[in-house]
């Protein structure tokens, strides 16, 4: 569903991502971790069509971001770091907007509004404007636009961050649900979190790969130590 050769993205002088590759099947729930500054988010935004690489390509089911960047973004569900949104709008005018733009009309476009609300539990606060809402809800309305299409993939930059416990267990069990029929990256830097719901792990430092295997694997590096000190361990140039 996802396949990455060789990216790389400049930032004047300074190389944010440096030959990534990556291959997600349907199906997989990629760990993406690595330390800050390391190009994680870079390579997300080139992956989506929001950043174009300087060099490499990344194809979504099959289309060539650099090609047919909105063929990409049909396909995709993106929950950026940080997501941006329109605070004066409530939830669901929001969401309504974003169906709107996806070309979604009359009956379908509230079925869709609908279950996006459902499946992040936004019924509550429904009604209420973006910008009284806690960070928590705030993360959640960002992950319920990039479902609202029911895409193939999902892109998703920290989808529990400012959650609460019980929360993030909500959405670990929804995109655990999803996994079968989807790729998904999912970037965090929770490491409880990729052992809960990622069947690989991709490790980047410095803009490169230096790891693409399993949770299994990863911590059979180091069998007696803690996930978070194998991380480290594997990343101490970029501390």
């Amino acid at each position: 569903m996802i396949e990455v050769k060789g990216l790389v993205k400049n930032f004047g002088s300074k190389r944010a991502v440096d030959g990534v590759s990556l291959t997600v099947r349907k199906g997989d729930i990629l760990g993406f971790l690595g330390p800050n500054g390391a190009g994680k988010s870079t390579t997300m935004k080139m992956i989506t069509g929001f950043l174009r690489p300087d060099a490499g390509s990344a194809c979504v089911d099959g289309i060539d971001v650099a090609v047919d960047p909105v063929g990409v973004k049909c396909r995709v569900g993106y929950l950026p770091e940080n997501a941006p949104a329109y605070p004066e709008m409530t939830v669901e005018e929001f969401l309504g907007f974003i169906a709107e733009v996806r070309g979604y009309r009359g009956a379908e476009h509230r079925a869709r509004v609908d279950r996006a609300v459902g499946l992040t539990h936004l019924g509550p606060v429904r009604k209420q404007t973006l910008e009284t809402l806690s960070k928590g809800y705030k993360q959640r309305v960002g992950f319920a636009q990039a479902l609202l299409h029911d895409p193939p993939t999902l892109v998703l930059d920290e989808p529990t961050d400012g959650l609460d416990p019980n929360q993030k267990n909500e959405v670990r069990t929804l995109i655990k649900s999803m996994a079968s029929e989807k790729a998904v990256i999912l970037s965090t830097h929770i490491l409880e979190e990729v052992e809960a719901i990622c069947n690989r792990v991709i490790i980047i430092s410095r803009g490169r790969v230096v790891v693409d295997e399993t949770p299994a694997e990863l911590q059979a590096r180091q069998p007696s130590a803690r996930l978070d000190e194998i991380f480290r361990s594997l990343t101490q140039t970029d501390q």
